[in-house]
């Protein structure tokens, strides 16, 4: 019997007997070589891993090239529906003071903010795939420290919260839940939203981690150090159903960083590689279950072991093609 892989194999499949050639559905994937940005030899931040978690997808065949897009950059006019046109004048002219750029961890450069802009731009597109196929992704983003008038912990702009305001501001969407389980509080997102009732923030988090001065989410929910597997769950579970009760979102963007594994550098919880995944499992389960469009951005994740970051954000792709496709 024939075998075929992939859209084109499938297309020259359907020319040779004769059948309806159809459109594929696709995990949509936001990807380019720009994500990967040089940092000074010994930078904590490991770049490397958005080269290498789709190689290792395309690798082992749980996705083909034709999954990824390269986003494009996103407008000025859709940036500006989130942050302040002082500090996007800032970025743009690169004019951030030596503090400011302290703070966001990376050297300032003009490849920096083109790297940035065209992140914002693949969790945008990823939004509007979502729309469409039920699910879409950031190899990126996540950037979730980026308040509306500064950056920090790495984040300059703050994708989801971009995402959020122009489906808002385009009517695609009427009341979004943004999910954030990054070992650190999502307090950019919830400063931008403070006053949004129609974006509901809900972040989980290390109660005694970066950053030292947490704002207020819609939801917050502070763990202890140390929490493991069987706690974070039970904990997470329960939540995500009275959430989904209370807050009836038609679009989510999740925000699923993996520095709450055990291993993590910069993260103080004590999840299990399997414990990750659990966790990846009942946010998307959830809605593919009950039909909310999801879009997934990366998060962070600082373990010293590479393959621990890799195999956990590979993980997320996995199951997003699994219960999606």
């Amino acid at each position: 019997m024939l075998r075929v892989y992939g859209y084109f194999g499938r297309l020259i499949f359907n020319l040779l007997y004769k059948l309806p050639i159809k459109r594929p559905i696709l995990l949509k994937i936001a990807w380019s070589k720009e994500f990967n940005h040089p940092l000074p030899v010994g930078h904590r931040f490991p770049m490397v891993k958005y080269d290498l978690i789709p190689e290792q997808l395309l690798y082992e065949g749980t996705i083909d090239a034709e999954n990824l897009f390269q986003p494009a950059f996103l407008s000025e006019e859709k940036i500006l529906l989130t942050h302040t046109q002082e500090y996007w004048h800032k970025l743009k002219f690169l004019e951030l003071s030596k503090a400011e750029i302290r703070r966001t961890g990376f050297p300032l450069s003009k490849e920096l903010i083109a790297r940035e802009v065209l992140i914002m731009g693949g969790t945008y597109e990823a939004s509007l795939y979502a729309r469409q196929y039920g699910i879409a992704m950031n190899i990126a983003g996540g950037t979730h420290h980026a308040y509306s008038d500064k950056g920090e912990g790495f984040c300059l702009l703050n994708d989801n919260a971009i995402g959020a305001n122009c489906l808002l501001a385009e009517k695609l969407a009427t009341k979004i839940l943004i999910i954030d389980l990054d070992v650190h509080q999502g307090d950019g997102t919830a400063e931008i939203f403070r006053n949004e009732e129609r974006v509901f923030t809900f972040s989980m988090h290390g109660a005694n981690n970066y950053p030292a001065r947490k704002e207020t989410s819609d939801l917050d929910i502070p763990l202890p150090d140390k929490t493991g597997d069987q706690e974070y769950l039970k904990i997470l579970d329960a939540t995500l159903k009275r959430l989904l009760d209370e807050v009836q979102p038609d679009f989510i963007f999740y925000q699923s960083g993996v520095d709450v594994l055990a291993t993590d550098k910069l993260g103080k919880l004590a999840l299990s590689r399997e414990g990750c995944k659990q966790r990846d499992y009942m946010v998307l389960d959830l809605c593919k279950r009950n039909n909310i469009p999801l879009t997934i951005s990366m998060g962070g994740g600082y373990s010293e072991n590479l393959t621990d970051i890799i195999e956990a954000h590979c993980n997320t792709f996995r199951l997003a093609q699994s219960i999606f496709f």
